[in-house]
């Protein structure tokens, strides 16, 4: 009997003992897979390690963590691989922070491993390091270019992660993924930008400017399948080099024609690390005519990871639009492929049947003539379609662009600040000019001007950097509302000229 009850003590005494493993295990091993576990309790920083580096620059501020001052960061205490994570996160006007993953922890410096999702909504830079990567950039790898969010407002950063992809949602809507080759690219220092397995660290940036972060959680993934490449290991490694190298790479010269939708565009975007803007055609006999329909496209597309642009159509286009309707869009382009020669005939030199060239050199001087009147008048950022020439001409296209008519161009750009566009599908203009007008201090884009479904990926665009030397300092900004040259400039009464 003595024996039997010996044998339930120590079977009872066994059974605690797994018991109690099996919890500490599931303690230190943090969240179940598939559910959520917060890492921030509103009231302290348990679970969560300061730099050595500024702590004081991390704080709890009405139960959100406070990222404002010197460089700091704010080390999670666990370790994650595949998840999903998610904060509501706050900005001040000009604040700068960022979330780390697959990182660990460091007493001081940038951290070195995994990857930066970026927290940037107006902050510019400094004098020395300008700063045009946005919110949900995966920093210096996959960079966007648009704010989708507004400073002084709380919105939501999301984060999933399975094996070697990486998706980042604002506000619920996906601007970003990246998925990484096996052996990627990376530059100096940055050999450890790659995922793997750690964990998660907030940014403080700088003094003045404050973030703040709450509602703070996690959810364990199981580990799945690695995702499929998408692109070339080629083209991996050009679109990284560019964006560690801070070169925007924006296509703002897209449109919704052929099939090609919104969601392709995004699609499309996300696929191969390409920005895009939209642009209506708007003017006399195009989709968009006046205020109402321009209104209701800016519905259509609005929410959408894209810049919004205006084409504007002919010269008829500053009378049938308001300039509060104009200032809805974030840039506005035109180009001298329709206008009103000398006898009164209404050119659209893209159609073979609308073009008359009595005389070529004529014909030449009356085109210079119009784009030195487009530009000096009407208040737009982009020249696109620069220098394309009607089908009949277009062999001589050497020979009629010449030194003196390119200067002529380049200078009334200049003189208005508009930006050159680098035109895709034209191929236009040739290195010669581009070289021109970076001398003369203006800034270019990127451009398709697309009429099917397919956009391509700016294989000439990427040409004339290497070839022109471009810098990303060369590239054009969307300017702030106040500097929008519908602001600044306002509509003329009739286009002279």
């Amino acid at each position: 009997m003595k024996r039997t009850n010996n044998t339930r003590m120590r079977n009872l005494f066994i059974l605690e003992l797994i018991i109690f493993s099996i919890f500490f295990v599931s303690c230190q091993s943090g969240p179940k897979t598939g559910e959520w576990q917060s890492l921030f309790d509103g009231k302290s920083l348990n679970g969560w390690e300061k730099s050595a580096e500024n702590p004081g620059s991390i704080t709890i501020d009405e139960g959100a963590i406070k990222c404002s001052g010197p460089r700091a960061h704010l080390f999670y205490d666990g370790e994650f691989e595949n998840f999903e994570f998610e904060t509501a996160v706050k900005t001040d006007k000009m604040s700068n922070s960022g979330i780390f993953f697959h990182t660990q922890y460091q007493a001081e410096g940038w951290p070195q491993s995994g990857y930066e999702v970026q927290i940037n909504n107006t902050y510019p830079g400094t004098e020395d390091y300008h700063e045009p990567r946005k919110t949900g950039s995966i920093y210096n790898v996959r960079n966007v270019y648009f704010p989708m969010v507004n400073d002084e407002e709380w919105f939501k950063v999301r984060i999933k992660v399975i094996e070697n992809h990486v998706e980042v949602f604002v506000n619920d809507v996906k601007v970003n993924e990246y998925i990484q080759p096996d052996a990627p690219w990376r530059w100096n220092e940055g050999e450890a930008v790659k995922f793997g397995k750690g964990t998660f660290a907030l940014q403080g940036h700088d003094a003045g400017r404050s973030v703040w972060f709450k509602d703070i959680r996690v959810k364990r993934l199981p580990a799945g399948d690695r995702t499929e490449m998408q692109v070339t290991q080629e083209w991996d490694t050009q679109v990284t080099k560019l964006m560690q190298a801070g070169f925007p790479l924006v296509d703002y010269h897209i449109h919704l024609k052929g099939g090609l939708t919104l969601e392709d565009v995004v699609e499309n975007s996300q696929r191969l690390g390409i920005n895009y803007g939209i642009a209506p055609n708007c003017g006399l006999h195009f989709p968009v005519t006046n205020d109402s329909s321009l209104y209701a496209y800016i519905e259509d597309v609005k929410g959408s990871p894209t810049f919004k642009g205006m084409q504007a159509e002919g010269r008829e286009w500053i009378e049938l639009f308001s300039p509060e309707a104009i200032g809805e869009f974030d840039y506005v382009f035109t180009d001298a492929m329709t206008f009103t020669d000398s006898k009164g005939r209404r050119n659209r030199i893209w159609i073979p049947e609308e073009v008359w060239v009595d005389d070529k050199q004529e014909f030449m001087d009356q085109l210079v003539g119009k784009i030195e009147a487009i530009f000096s008048q009407e208040p737009v950022d982009i020249y696109v379609n620069p220098t394309v020439l009607p089908e009949v001409l277009a062999d001589e296209y050497d020979q009629l662009w010449t030194m003196e008519r390119k200067q002529r161009v380049i200078n009334v750009l200049a003189d208005n600040g508009i930006a050159l566009e680098i035109n895709a599908r034209y191929k236009v203009p040739k290195a010669d000019m581009i070289k021109m007008a970076k001398d003369a201090g203006i800034k270019f884009t990127f451009g398709t001007n697309n009429t099917e479904k397919e956009l391509g990926t700016l294989d000439y665009c990427l040409q004339m950097i290497e070839e022109c030397n471009l810098t990303p300092e060369d590239m054009f900004e969307i300017k702030p509302n106040a500097e929008k040259p519908i602001n600044t400039k306002g509509l003329p009464q009739k286009i002279t000229g």
